[in-house]
């Protein structure tokens, strides 16, 4: 079941069109990707899920029905650009903002206790926005974001300026919300952290989708067809019954162990190629080496612009 579609979307900007036709389906209770460059019109489509803008053209369906002004008491949104009044308490602000939400301040009160409690960061709630580092003010705006418990969460660029401590926090967060019901849209360009929590991705690149689907799939699709094989000890590749159907690309030794690159070609399976490897030496591991999405999302943005450029 999906939980958020957008139908052949399009939004022009004075002379600059920030989405052509673009569709997505977030699947309900999934971490979903939204990746693309600088500039591509991730925050864009961002902003009209938030009914900040509105699209020139375009459907946009939650939880199944069209989308409704009163639909973003379901929604929270933490936008890469902060927005906190630095003037203002973080307290008093982090209350009003709750209200603002649907909450009662009695059950905001209470859930703010627990949220600040959590972060260790109670003795800030009579300080000024200001008064707080980077880390801290993020801390309270995430917070913020969670608190009504949306059904849609949208976080761009959640990670931004923590430190590796931090974003292991809150990582486990984001992972927790999604245990509890929450879909989550996640726009970032740190790949590492896509790999790690999305489940379905899509990639876009001026104005249009490229790439879309389970980043497992996606990732398989890529696959160069190359193994690492570590032998113990040394090995004889001579003695391998080499063929065409494939090649050794690296052969290095570490530790008294042998470790081998190897591609296949044609259509010779993975399982003749151990075969072929086992009179080589004494085999240890053998392990393919799938792509990572920082490759993919590079190949594919890429590849995409030379089709535009040639246009």
């Amino acid at each position: 079941m999906e939980i958020f579609n957008a139908r052949d979307v399009v939004k022009q900007f004075s002379n600059h069109l920030a989405l052509d036709n673009v569709s997505i389906t977030v699947p309900e209770g999934s971490i979903f990707g939204l990746l693309g460059p600088n500039g591509a019109g991730k925050t864009t489509l961002i902003r009209i899920i938030n009914q900040i803008t509105a699209p020139d053209s375009g459907t946009l369906l939650f939880k199944g029905k069209k989308l409704h002004p009163n639909d973003i008491y379901e929604i929270g949104y933490l936008p890469e650009e902060r927005g906190l009044y630095r003037k203002m308490k973080v307290g008093e602000q982090a209350l009003y903002l709750a209200q603002l939400k649907g909450l009662s301040k009695k059950n905001a009160l209470k859930k703010l206790k627990y949220w600040f409690e959590k972060f260790e960061i109670q003795p800030w709630w009579d300080k000024k926005v200001e008064e707080l580092s980077k880390g801290m003010q993020q801390k309270v705006q995430f917070i913020i974001t969670i608190l009504h418990e949306p059904k849609l969460l949208i976080f761009d660029e959640p990670f931004s300026g923590f430190d590796p401590i931090n974003v292991k926090i809150l990582k486990e967060e984001v992972l927790a919300l999604q245990k509890k019901g929450a879909t989550i849209i996640f726009s970032t360009h740190d790949m590492g952290s896509v790999e790690e929590l999305c489940n379905h991705i899509t990639l876009i690149n001026r104005a249009k989708i490229i790439l879309e689907g389970p980043i497992d799939e996606i990732r398989k699709t890529y696959a160069t067809h190359e193994y690492e094989v570590v032998f113990d000890g040394e090995v004889n590749l001579l003695t391998a019954t080499l063929s065409s159907r494939y090649k050794i690309i690296e052969h290095t030794k570490h530790n008294g162990q042998s470790i081998v690159r190897i591609k296949l070609m044609n259509d010779f399976s993975t399982n003749d190629l151990m075969k072929s490897l086992l009179s080589a030496g004494t085999l240890k591991s053998f392990n393919e080496l799938v792509p990572k999405m920082n490759e993919i999302f590079i190949n594919v943005v890429g590849e995409a612009n030379s089709e535009d450029n040639k246009e």
